[in-house]
């Protein structure tokens, strides 16, 4: 989940790759470095802690060189410091990665007993230090980056430079995401598109096994048997000013106040007058026996809620699973059921994994992914993409209620199909989710409101966030958010769990956030609001009008949203938990975007 870029320039590189390391930055920041060809020697800048650290070295000793590499680090192997910074090192060759290479143990060992010696805790550097081993055999710099690429096991993209090529860029996929662009003289690589966005609009995605050789005019490509190959360059429509903060203080809160946009972009594509309409799918919806969904974080939670659509709405069996843990319970797996992948970026490792084992079980699989050109696209049988446009920001806001925009589209396309409601029942739910984007709108002209709650939540050491039906796992997605950006403890349960054990840890110094609509389990929320209440719990209900008045005497505060159909209020109640964790932390003053220890694209298991 770390950051690469790379660039063939006319001119100095060093300040080109440092503004695209900005863009990468939420993939890791817990060091970065750049490295670049300087009058025949490789000359590196490193720095541990965030971004800002590396500009200010860069500023007291400036980086010549017009081919160079870069990298922002989120650490798996050795401890964020200099020294495990990258860009790694030898005298002939430099390389910065994302990814683990899981037999390094091994390479190392073995090069160390031919006499090489290592400065890093990472496994990484064995991969410098391998092409150099090659490389002092008498190979070319194209011979050892093919016996180096054949030599690592498990998951890497690399940009590779040489001393001896100071024109020359190397490039390396295989189970984690790399771009090439293509400019005017001038030639890049970057681990996606937002890195690229601003340096050129032509980018050619790498295959899985692909590398690549990259001048100043252009790359030659090669597959996993070092076989060329050609690869389609596409126009990309991001821009410097789609990924930037604009008028916001946080990408946080800009992707909030983005949602009622995007998810009526979603909306465009998947229920139009009335109709949902889904793209060609390689099985028939009516002939769905079962459906497994897995995916990870907040990706998980959208699962969690859309199961409850499936069974209800579309009469549907349906389990979800924790991508982490899917393969590993081996699950029976019906032929006659498909499973739903979810993934922000398309490269999550975990979910990507489950999705290869359920395919291996002979299932077909749906993808729900933002990114068109990422790793489950390619494999997935069929995909649906969710419209949201970059989210830069590390804890997910417009990528989820996109998430659950189209999951809402599928069950409903999917009860239709079924049989399981009328076309005139699928008709008004379409028209439901169409209203929406006007309802959060109606949501966020309440910001205020919610950010004055959130000051008495800063202080605050523990937090129980609580709700039943869907709105229990919008409570779960609540609490994530809490805990990722301001760092306070909060679980969530479903409400009647409540007096199971958890009302133990309730007093007086304890909020109790209670996700409440007014639908069918309202009076059974209520009666546990009332449990937490009469222990003396700080209680805020988000709930409606109706809802409103009947716990306006029990809550302590109450946030009141627009009345809206059940299928859609998970949608709806999402927003203000965003902004309550959102306020919460712009309070306590930690870092909104780049929460610690996190990252945005996890493609490490």
């Amino acid at each position: 989940m770390c950051g690469i870029i790379g660039v063939i320039g006319k001119s100095a590189v060093s300040a080109p790759i440092l503004e695209a390391l900005t863009r990468l930055e939420y993939r890791g920041y817990d060091s970065a470095g750049i490295a670049t060809i300087t009058n025949g020697r490789i000359d590196r800048r490193r720095a541990e802690g965030k971004l800002i650290n590396l500009r200010n070295l860069l500023q007291r000793q400036p980086l010549d060189g017009t081919t160079g590499i870069g990298h922002t680090r989120w650490a798996t192997h050795g401890i964020p410091n200099e020294a495990n910074a990258h860009p790694h090192a030898t005298d002939e060759v430099a390389v910065v990665h994302n990814g683990i290479i899981e037999n390094y143990q091994e390479i190392r060992s073995e090069l160390q007993a031919a006499g090489f010696t290592f400065t890093s805790q990472t496994d990484t550097e064995v991969i410098p230090t391998l092409i150099t081993h090659y490389l002092r055999q008498g190979n070319t710099p194209k011979d050892a980056v093919a016996l180096t690429l054949k030599r690592l096991e498990g998951a890497f993209a690399l940009g590779i430079i040489f001393t001896a090529l100071p024109d020359r860029l190397f490039a390396a996929r295989r189970g984690s995401p790399l771009a090439i662009g293509y400019g005017d003289d001038e030639m890049f690589i970057g681990s996606d598109a937002v890195a690229l966005a601003p340096l050129t609009n032509r980018i050619c995605y790498l295959e899985e096994g692909d590398w690549a050789i990259l001048s100043q005019s252009g790359a030659e490509l090669f597959n996993d048997e070092n076989q060329p190959v050609t690869r389609d360059i596409k126009p990309t429509s991001l821009s410097g000013a789609a990924i930037g903060k604009g008028n916001y203080r946080h990408f946080m809160q800009k992707e909030i106040f983005e949602q009622p946009v995007v998810i009526g972009e979603a909306l465009n594509v998947y229920a139009v007058n009335g109709r949902i309409h889904l793209p060609d799918l390689p099985f028939a919806l009516k002939d769905i026996k079962s459906i497994n969904i897995v995916a990870c974080g907040t990706s998980y939670y959208a699962g969690l809620v859309a199961s409850y659509w499936l069974e209800m709405l579309a009469k549907t069996p349906t389990h979800i699973d924790i991508a982490s843990e899917f393969r590993y319970r081996e699950p029976i797996l019906d032929p006659q059921g498909i499973t739903i992948v979810i993934s922000q970026s398309g490269e999550t490792a975990d979910t990507l994994a489950a999705q290869r084992y359920a395919k291996s079980c002979g299932q077909k699989t749906l993808a729900v992914i933002n990114v068109p050109e990422s790793s489950m696209a390619h494999e997935a049988d069929a995909i649906m993409l969710t419209h949201a446009g970059p989210e830069i920001g590390v804890a997910s806001t417009k990528a989820f209620t996109t998430q659950l925009t189209t999951l809402a589209a599928f069950a409903i396309a999917l009860a239709g199909a079924k049989g399981a409601i009328t076309e005139e029942e699928a008709a008004r739910h379409c028209h439901t989710l169409a209203e929406v984007p006007s309802k959060i709108t109606e949501i966020l002209h309440h910001d205020d409101k919610i950010q004055a709650l959130a000051q008495q939540l800063s202080s605050a050491k523990d937090m129980l966030f609580i709700g039943r039906g869907t709105s229990y796992a919008i409570a779960y997605e609540a609490a994530l958010k809490m805990k990722e950006i301001s760092y306070i403890h909060a679980e969530a349960y479903a409400a009647g769990e409540m007096k199971h054990g958890p009302i133990a840890l309730i007093d007086e110094n304890m909020p109790v956030v209670a996700f409440a609509p007014s639908d069918a389990l309202f009076d059974k929320t209520a009666s546990n609001i009332q449990e937490a209440a009469a222990r003396g719990a700080i209680i805020i209900a988000l709930t409606d009008k109706k809802g409103a008045e009947k716990l306006k005497d029990i809550a302590s505060s109450v946030i009141q949203l627009p009345d809206v159909a059940p299928l859609v209020s998970p949608i709806l109640y999402a927003v203000p938990a965003q902004l309550l964790a959102y306020h919460t932390a712009v309070i306590k003053g930690t870092d909104v975007d780049q929460p610690r220890n996190l990252a945005k694209s996890v493609t490490v298991e």
